[in-house]
């Protein structure tokens, strides 16, 4: 691992490529894999992150701050996006029993229905968009590399 100054004014090449290319590949894919779910499936990648976390949540519920957690959208966004999940009949809210000012978003029927046909184009569209753009040996690379940044907290439940 390369050491740099405590306090640098500006980042080198090599640095800049790092961040940079981090950036805009992620604007990039999640571009593409919107457009493709909202053209296949009436969602946005944000929606199917939802329904994909509740998913896989014990008893398909979460606490929307614990979902608030999870997705790149301010709480007042999330809120917005679960409404109209509700309105779609995809998820339900329940009021938290030890926290009146808390609920919970819990995935329905129709909703898991729904992200069962997302999944698919999902799936594809990231090998598509990302993955066979890279070899083996790139996508282990990368891997590795998002494994040193990452806090052990933020790691996505992968085996060891």
């Amino acid at each position: 691992m390369r050491s740099s100054p405590t306090t640098p004014a500006t980042l080198d090449t090599q640095e800049l490529r790092a961040w940079r290319g981090m950036l805009q590949v992620h604007a990039a894919v999640t571009r593409e894999l919107d457009a493709q779910m909202h053209r296949e499936h009436g969602l946005s990648v944000s929606a199917y992150e939802v329904l994909m976390f509740l998913a896989d949540a014990e008893g398909h519920r979460l606490r929307m701050a614990d979902i608030a957690d999870r997705v790149l959208l301010s709480r007042s966004g999330l809120t917005r996006l679960v409404d109209r999940l509700v309105a779609l009949e995809y998820v339900r809210r329940n009021a938290c029993a030890d926290d009146g000012r808390g609920s919970y978003a819990e995935l329905t029927e129709t909703g898991a229905a729904k992200l069962e046909a997302a999944r698919r184009t999902h799936l594809a569209g990231v090998r598509e968009f990302f993955l066979e753009r890279l070899g083996d040996e790139d996508q282990r690379a990368l891997g590795d590399a998002w494994d040193k940044v990452l806090l052990p907290s933020e790691h996505l439940g992968l085996p060891a």
